[in-house]
This record gives structure tokens, C-alpha cells and sequence, in this order.
């Protein structure tokens, strides 16, 4: 009888083994916002699990606000920082909210946020002790995973979370163990870099900032002449034309970039985006038909100005110190005037080997009237703040755009190698 008692014992613990890793449950997670004179800490607490361990009710989820005391000092008595010197950190709570949320492999659950503002009483945010209980005071088997959302001069900007440590119940200590966290590598030059690279990252994913310049470009090869666009064969005359567009580009982007990212200038950034599309739209329609003969720079300088003030909105988004923000500002420019670059000496050579033969007209054309459509459907978008097909074939071409660099290449060795067949290349007046 015994025996057979031990056998269900064990039988019974393995099917909840098996049953509990197939129905994982939800971790708290800890979010922290780094900056120089404090951190922001948003703490998710799964109500699940919340509900094991406090002693109020927690399914009133309207009644899980600051103005709840009993939910307040139980956070406030589970969730501290200290510093080197164990100092305790002043903990600012700024509000609590419900939310339904996901985590792989636990499906939907409801759970609670606190956002905290910890300021350090040694004027340190680098080196810190965190201390987290929550939960875990009750059920051991919980655990608190602890990320970085934002530090700058560790070069974490992307939002992400950058996980730094998990905490969890000590068997041997029979609580749970704070995580000490070291930020002291970070440096201005990690943090410049970072932004050098938000900078590449941000135009390469900018389909609509792109289409814009390049379209624009399609006029370079091309001469206005009674009213209409004829082939130019001045190969110097083409080269000087995307050195002005490019150039003019980058002067008004950089400068709005800078107003409004030292919030000298400010505009809606619906506004923006719509006005951004539209541009695309005008540019389109130039190529197809001369709108603004030989003033491809001014419409690349008028319309640059709009395109920086959506590049602000980046690092806007990093609430960056006055100095921060000056290195930011330089390391984000390079980075995209480094992608831009990068993009047209793929792109323009073929387009110019092209222009030499008749069939750039029709390219030309065609992808200018592609471009309209894309700008009609942001623009729709835009205004209705919903996403259309459109919109998400532009954005699987995003992220599959070396194809168009590789349709350009073999039009061009197709168009060239037939015209030597031919015995015919002719170029174009």
C-alpha cells in the first residue's frame, strides 16, 4: 500500500510538471530608463500571480490606482534602489495602470504597471543595487526579469529592453536576492556611435525619405527643353545635378533636424508625415512632367526641411541632456548622410548608364507613377491612421530593398549587352 502511495506521489508530480511547463506562467518584468540624474522604472506585475501574494483584492482592476494606499505601500515595501554606499534612492511613484498584455508561451493576461522615478542620493545612476520582491515574497517559483530600455552611454536606444539579470527566491537565504547592477563601461563615444547608427538605421527604414530623393534624382539625367524633358548625354552636367539635390537634401533636412530637436520648432507629426507624403507625390509628378524646370535643389532644399522635422521625432523620444543631445545631433546626421550616400552610389550609376538608352524613359516614368501611388497611399493612411495593402507591400519592399539594386544592375547589363549585339548604342540627345 505504501508503495503504491509513492507511486501516485510521483505520478502526480510529474503530470504537474509536465502541466506546468506546458502553461509556463507570466514573470514581472522591470524596465529601466537610465539618465544622469535619475531612472525611470516601470515595473510589470502579472495580476495572476499579484493575487497569491497581497492581501487586498486585486480583481477590481478600476480600483488599481495611485489613489489605492493599501496597493502603494505594498509596492513601496517590495521595490527599492540603493546605491554603492547603500544609500536608499528616493522612489517617485508617477502613476499605475492596468493593461492586457502577452508573453511568449503564457497567452493574454492582465497586468499591473507602476512607473517609478528613482533618484539617487549620491547623484549616481551608474552603480546601483536593485532590490525586488513583489510577488516572489509569496510564490517562490516567481521570478522578476530585469531589462534596460534606455541608457546612452552604454548605447542603448532602440527601446528594446537589454536584459541585465533576472531576480528570483534563494533557497538558501530564504528571500529574494537583490541584483546589483554595474552601468560604469558606458562612455560619450558609446553613446556617440549609437546614435551613428540610429542614424544608418532610421533612412534605411525611411522607405518615404528615400522615394523622395531618389525619385527627385531621376531628374538628373534629364534637360528641360520647350516644356518637356529630352535625354541629356552630359554625363558632367548629370553628376552636378545630384551633387546639388543631394546636397540641397541634406542642408534642409539638418537644419530642421537641429531646430526641432532643440525644441526651437515644433509641429504635429501627423502633419509632418502627411506633408512628407505629399512631397513624394510632387516629385513624382515633376519627373513625369517639368513642374519646376531646373529647380530640382529648391524642391530638394523646401522639401528637406519638413523630411528633418520627422527625423527629430527620433531623438525627441530619448528626453537627451542639452550636451547629449548636441553629440546625438552630430552622430545621427552622420549616420544618415552616411546611409544616403551609401544608397545613391548603388543606385545612381546604373540609372545613369541607363539614361543613355531610350527605354529610361519608360523606367523613369514608371517608377515615378509607383511612387505617386505609394505617396497617394501614405497619404490616405495618414489621414485615416490606418494601414492599407499598400503600405504593407512598401514595407516588405523596405526590408527587401537590395532587390531594386539588383533589378537595376541586370536592366542595365541587358539594355547595354543588347545594344553592343545590336551593334546600335546610340546615346540619347
Amino acid at each position: 500500500m505504501k508503495n503504491n502511495t509513492v507511486l501516485l506521489s510521483f505520478f502526480f508530480l510529474f503530470v504537474t510538471g509536465i502541466f506546468l511547463k506546458a502553461h509556463p506562467m507570466p514573470n514581472s518584468v522591470l524596465l529601466l530608463d537610465v539618465y544622469p540624474e535619475n531612472i525611470k522604472l516601470q515595473v510589470q506585475i502579472p495580476l495572476k500571480e499579484m493575487e497569491f501574494a497581497v492581501p487586498f483584492d486585486v480583481s477590481d482592476t478600476s480600483q488599481l490606482t495611485s489613489g489605492n494606499k493599501a496597493l502603494t505601500n505594498y509596492l513601496s515595501q517590495h521595490i527599492g534602489i540603493t546605491g554603492k554606499r547603500q544609500l536608499p534612492w528616493a522612489m517617485h511613484l508617477d502613476r499605475i495602470l492596468v493593461k492586457n498584455t502577452t508573453q511568449n508561451g503564457t497567452g493574454e493576461f492582465f497586468e499591473l504597471i507602476a512607473e517609478y522615478t528613482a533618484v539617487p542620493a549620491d547623484h549616481n545612476t551608474r552603480q546601483f543595487t536593485l532590490y525586488y520582491d513583489a510577488v516572489i515574497h509569496q510564490v517562490n517559483s516567481h521570478r522578476a526579469l530585469v531589462s534596460i530600455r534606455q541608457d546612452w552611454e552604454n548605447g542603448i536606444i532602440d527601446n528594446q529592453g537589454t536584459e541585465i539579470g533576472t531576480v528570483g527566491y534563494n533557497l538558501d537565504t530564504q528571500k529574494a536576492t537583490p541584483l546589483n547592477v554595474d552601468l560604469r563601461k558606458g562612455s560619450n563615444w558609446r553613446g556617440f556611435i549609437s546614435m551613428v547608427k540610429l542614424g544608418t538605421q532610421h533612412i534605411s527604414e525611411g522607405t518615404d525619405h528615400l522615394m523622395f530623393l531618389l525619385v527627385l534624382l531621376l531628374c538628373a539625367p534629364l534637360t528641360y527643353f520647350n516644356g518637356k524633358w529630352i535625354l541629356s548625354s552630359d554625363l558632367k552636367s548629370s553628376l552636378l545635378k545630384i551633387l546639388k539635390i543631394t546636397i540641397s537634401f541634406t542642408i534642409g533636412h539638418s537644419l530642421t533636424l537641429i531646430l526641432a530637436s532643440l525644441e526651437i520648432i515644433n509641429f504635429p507629426v501627423k502633419t509632418i508625415e502627411i506633408i512628407i507624403a505629399l512631397s513624394i507625390l510632387v516629385t513624382a509628378v515633376h519627373v513625369i512632367k517639368p513642374v519646376f524646370p531646373n529647380r530640382e535643389n529648391i524642391i530638394a532644399l523646401v522639401f528637406g526641411l519638413i523630411h528633418g522635422l520627422a527625423f527629430s521625432t527620433v531623438l525627441s523620444e530619448l528626453h537627451l541632456s542639452a550636451y547629449r543631445l548636441l553629440i546625438s545631433l552630430l552622430g545621427f546626421n552622420i549616420g544618415i548622410e552616411a546611409m544616403q550616400f551609401l544608397i545613391i552610389i548603388l543606385l545612381i550609376p546604373w540609372l545613369l548608364i541607363i539614361s543613355r538608352y531610350k527605354i529610361y524613359g519608360v523606367l523613369k516614368n514608371g517608377l515615378a507613377v509607383l511612387a505617386g501611388f505609394s505617396a497617394l497611399a501614405w497619404t490616405k493612411e495618414r489621414f485615416s491612421g490606418q494601414e492599407n495593402f499598400i503600405s504593407r507591400y512598401l514595407n516588405a519592399f523596405t526590408e527587401n530593398s537590395i532587390l531594386f539594386v539588383l533589378f537595376l544592375f541586370l536592366l542595365t547589363m541587358v539594355v547595354f549587352l543588347g545594344s553592343q549585339i545590336k551593334g546600335r548604342g546610340k546615346s540619347l540627345r
